[in-house]
């Protein structure tokens, strides 16, 4: 009996507050989930500090400072994975760096969880498939050609594949849940979904229909709470009526679960969530490729004649302010390198800034 691995993905939403975090794997716990998962930040190992400003209820704050405000120690995630665990549910978290990822290592996660922006930090991926433990990679704003290469940085960790759209929220007609399968046929890995429609229903129990191994969905206990994801997570009550769907979606014969969305949300929609099954970045990615993921960005200004250190340069996300860099398999390529062009701090260094 195939039972989909539900993942309650809380993230930051807990902003720091142990009793907040406790509260919200109670509630994910009540709400069917198998797993909660965080989000271990350290805001230097995702962007640069002039990587530019976010909109919040209180005004435009930097986008680094956001994150920065998120940082917490490890024995904050001790704790929760400990609490966590005695209710019975799995502890899932995300590193978006070497420290984080050695750091989580040490709390004796069962698996480690890769966000969609991370599928190029080759750095990251192989520390983390040195472990040998299990991996949940996200493949959101992503091509095919970047998924094999991910995969072959993981290398020597078992991978689940979790087929997603990053973007908040994601257009329901954007899912092409149809890819899942067809990823797993392409690389011979178990796959599922990881959700960010607005929709405790359609999508979800699609993906469980076509054999999904895991489910992923934000939660939070409002969504007019003030965390990143809030707005677009389900609460308790939608969490736990999509974990009740998919398990009984688990059981049935696809064509039931179809049969029966087709009829109360009409074929027409349940068909757009299907889509074709060919990998290709969904229309709310395009804008993002090369910005979210992850390019050689400078540490600090180098200017032109200056010798290219490790010290100086650094895989980041671009974001939308900055220019993105070399992809970060360049990294080795460029040390020792003379940089041509004087190269703003947090830019991304690019062919023409190193090379005749």
């Amino acid at each position: 009996m195939r039972k989909p691995f539900i993942i309650a993905e809380i993230g930051t939403s807990h902003q720091g507050d142990r009793q907040k975090a406790r509260d919200l794997i109670d509630a994910a716990a009540a709400s069917g989930a198998d797993c909660v998962k965080f989000q271990m930040v350290y805001a230097d190992e995702i962007l640069h500090p002039n990587t530019g400003t976010v909109a919040l209820p209180g005004g435009n704050i930097r986008l680094y400072d956001r994150f920065k405000a998120l940082e917490m120690p490890p024995d904050f995630f001790a704790d929760l994975k400990e609490y966590a665990e005695a209710l019975g549910l799995d502890f899932l978290c995300t590193p978006f760096g070497l420290r984080s990822a050695r750091e989580l290592r040490a709390l004796g996660p069962r698996a480690f969880k890769i966000a969609s922006p991370e599928l190029n930090h080759e750095a990251l991926l192989r520390e983390v498939a040195s472990y040998g433990l299990p991996v949940y990679l996200s493949t959101g704003v992503s091509k095919l050609g970047d998924i094999e290469e991910a995969l072959e940085n993981l290398r020597g960790a078992p991978v689940c594949l979790l087929h997603c759209v990053t973007s908040y929220p994601a257009p329901p007609e954007e899912c092409n849940l149809m890819l899942m399968r067809n990823l797993g046929a392409v690389f011979g890995v178990p796959t599922g979904f990881s959700d960010h429609t607005l929709d405790p229903q359609l999508a979800p129990l699609l993906a469980s229909g076509l054999g999904a191994a895991a489910v992923e969905k934000h939660f939070c206990l409002s969504r007019a709470d003030s965390g990143l994801d809030d707005p677009i997570a389900l609460p308790p009550a939608l969490f736990a009526e999509m974990a009740r769907g998919i398990r009984r979606a688990a059981l049935r014969p696809f064509e039931e679960t179809r049969a029966e969305l087709a009829e109360a949300r009409g074929e027409t929609a349940v068909a757009a969530v299907l889509g074709d099954g060919v990998k290709r970045l969904a229309a709310s990615e395009e804008a993002s490729y090369g910005r979210t993921n992850r390019s050689l960005h400078a540490l600090c200004a180098i200017p032109a004649g200056t010798v290219m250190t490790p010290e100086a340069v650094a895989p980041l996300r671009t974001e939308k302010r900055l220019r993105p860099g070399l992809p970060p398999s360049w990294f080795s390529k460029i040390m020792g390198k003379t940089a041509k062009n004087t190269i703003p701090a947090g830019e991304g260094i690019r062919f023409e800034d190193i090379f005749t």
